[in-house]
């Protein structure tokens, strides 16, 4: 059974490098709350991923944040203390040259851009345009149960070398597993669910 990686020490560090370190999977903390954020540093997550307006983060923990609130470009990301901000690729196909804009202001902010796809066309898009570090793999748009499967059918598109985070919202640890042996490097869970993912921690 593979072990999966909890954080082991405090202090903050680059989000790239939270998730990079040691040999398995990463858990990183879909949080609504400042107290949300406590409590999953306190369980072990390896950063916090903030989807919507919650005030107080960066004060209530020293983890990584992923800023993934939809903001249009990396200052918002920036000003509420985060490491890391999501770059959307859907829709910027035919705006010639505001991905690439967007991703030099998020990185001379001095944050990690993580680009969100889809599927395989965003996937290439982003390749050719960005050659992004760290690829968030996100689900197909429609509800059809189909989450793991595709973004484990993304996954081999990913170049070796590249960082791949799974947004799939899974509740076992099977499916973690599974994650892991397919060789994603981090996945995001619900923060109440870190307490479900019961494996030893790494690091004491």
């Amino acid at each position: 059974m593979g072990t999966i990686r909890r954080a082991g020490m405090r202090g903050r560090r680059r989000f790239s490098q939270a998730i990079s370190e040691g040999e398995s999977i990463s858990l990183l903390a879909a949080i609504g709350s400042a107290e949300g954020a406590r409590a999953a540093e306190s369980d072990g997550a390896e950063a916090v991923v903030v989807r919507g307006g919650v005030a107080g983060v960066r004060e209530a923990t020293e983890l990584p944040i992923l800023w993934s609130t939809g903001d249009s470009e990396a200052a918002g990301a920036e000003a509420a203390g985060a490491d890391a901000w999501v770059l959307v690729v859907a829709g910027g196909e035919d705006d010639e040259g505001r991905l690439e804009q967007l991703q030099r202001e998020c990185l001379e902010r001095g944050l990690d851009c993580v680009v969100a796809v889809r599927d395989e066309d965003e996937l290439r898009l982003a390749l050719d345009r960005l050659d992004p570090d760290i690829f968030l793999l996100l689900p197909p748009e429609a509800e059809d149960g189909g989450a793991l499967e595709h973004v484990l059918a993304l996954l081999p598109d990913v170049p070796a070398g590249k960082l791949a985070i799974a947004d799939v919202d899974p509740v076992e640890e099977s499916e973690v597993e599974e994650l892991e042996r397919a060789g994603v490097d981090a996945v995001v869970v619900r923060s109440a669910e870190l307490g479900r993912l019961s494996l030893p921690r790494r690091g004491g």
